[in-house]
């Protein structure tokens, strides 16, 4: 489905379900955030972290929470669905901030026995990082909520933004943690020295 959004290019990527919190002070996006709550409208949020404008996050503004003397707007937000940006203006029509055309990504939010796969590995994550208690996650754990959880960069959260099938991003998490936990264990092992030198050691001697 196609339909036009007002835009808010932020270098950030947000995720469905996710509850973010901003801080409004621009003329243009005071304007923007004062049309949508007082229309009961969403606006986008473009990620613009490879420089250019094409996918975002719908958000809705779910609470102004604080209007500063000078204008200045402190709100929360929630991510709803995932969009492509078809065609950007900047500003647009009347308006001081930009807007588009977008149509909307599908997502499918399949099952995939590769997730017991996925927990094991985050159990080993947060288990060298000890921050277990911290993260709470299951079967039914969306990966979007983990997305800001696990190591990744900008770009790579952009990359899980993109993803429409659920068992796809189970399978991107996977492939990002395999390649990062043995780093870790590198830079355990790495500490472990550092941490030996000028200790008292049992050597056993070379049998030559």
């Amino acid at each position: 489905m196609s339909y036009f959004l007002p835009l808010f290019p932020l270098n950030l990527v947000a995720f469905p379900q996710e509850k973010l919190n901003l801080h409004i002070f621009e003329p243009r996006y005071k304007q923007l955030v004062n049309d949508c709550w007082q229309n009961d409208k969403h606006f986008g949020i473009p990620s613009y972290v490879t420089n250019r404008i094409e996918y975002g996050t719908e958000m809705e503004v779910i609470e102004i929470f604080k209007i500063y003397d000078d204008g200045r707007l402190d709100i929360k937000t929630v991510g709803q669905g995932i969009f492509k940006v078809e065609q950007y203006s900047n500003p647009w029509a009347e308006k001081q901030y930009a807007g588009g055309q977008v149509e909307t990504i599908e997502l499918i939010w399949d099952k995939t026995s590769a997730k017991f796969e996925l927990l094991d590995l985050l159990d080993q994550l947060y288990g060298k990082l000890d921050i277990g208690r911290e993260v709470k996650y299951d079967m039914e754990t969306p990966v979007y909520y983990l997305a800001h959880k696990v190591g990744l960069s900008k770009a790579q959260e952009y990359q899980l933004l993109q993803i429409a099938r659920e068992s796809q991003r189970v399978k991107f998490l996977i492939k990002h943690l395999k390649k990062l936990l043995p780093k870790l264990n590198q830079a355990a092992q790495i500490r472990d020295r550092i941490r030996m030198n000028g200790h008292f050691r049992h050597m056993d001697s070379l049998d030559f």
